[in-house]
């Protein structure tokens, strides 16, 4: 995903792997599928995408949000935002240098970015899934925006669509699963609960059929949200769509 935000371009999570190129995940997803990764090409060039990027949001490091692909693609001196001390330590061992762990304060250039907690999962599943984060960015000449990240819905996404009052909202779909264990990130329930918490809030719901462990496609999704009669504030875009909020 590129952001444009008060004149800046930030990167999340770029996994710029050829169709097919990664290995399989830790076990089967649950309808026994373990194909390859990522199920499909990228819809516009390598080149296109990191054009004048000015910094770099890693939520976490697995291999849907970062792969050598992407960091051999990117320049080792661009401006790179992580989770925490050990992700800094990877990342500045691939050769990055202006590495920096996202807090509560951080900022680039005037603008605001504030680290969220994440629970990439439920259960047991936890244990595999491990640390994760989000981001709120707040500008004078823009709307807030809080990335929630690899998130299921529970009390930490509540309290910071409280604190931070985003008017803008996105959020990792697909109800992630593998054969054994419960959700990863947000099923439609989950979104609706975002909905609910934020009902004036646009939310776009991203990371959706490009990995070989998703199970909630864009037309179901999108159904249960014409069930719900929420379209004005649900937005599902394709892969490579742009989504202009003013």
């Amino acid at each position: 995903m590129v952001v444009e935000y008060a004149g800046k371009k930030m990167l999340v999570d770029p996994m710029f792997a050829k169709k097919g190129a990664l290995a399989r995940g830790p076990m089967p997803a649950k309808d026994w599928n373990w194909k390859r990764n990522p199920n499909n090409e990228l819809p516009i060039s390598i080149e296109e995408i990191i054009k004048d990027i000015d910094f770099l949001f890693l939520t976490h490091l697995h291999f849907d949000h970062w792969d050598q692909a992407a960091a051999d693609a990117l320049p080792k001196d661009i401006k790179v935002f992580v989770q925490d001390e050990n992700d800094k330590k990877v990342i500045r061992k691939q050769g990055f240098t202006n590495v920096e762990v996202l807090g509560e304060h951080s900022t680039f250039g005037d603008i605001q970015l504030s680290r969220t907690k994440a629970q990439h999962g439920k259960g047991f599943i936890l244990n595999l899934a491990g640390q994760v984060t989000g981001m709120v960015m707040r500008h004078p000449s823009e709307k807030t925006l809080y990335i929630a990240g690899d998130t299921v819905w529970y009390d930490e996404v509540q309290k910071s669509i409280d604190k931070y009052d985003p008017e803008v909202i996105v959020v990792n779909g697909g109800d992630n699963r593998f054969i054994i264990g419960d959700q990863l990130v947000m099923n439609k329930e989950d979104i609706y609960s975002t909905h609910q918490a934020a009902p004036k809030a646009e939310i776009i719901v991203v990371h959706m059929e490009g990995v070989y462990h998703n199970t909630l496609t864009r037309k179901e999704l999108r159904q249960f949200v014409d069930q719900k009669s929420i379209n004005d504030s649900i937005i599902i875009p394709e892969d490579g769509e742009t989504i202009s909020i003013s």
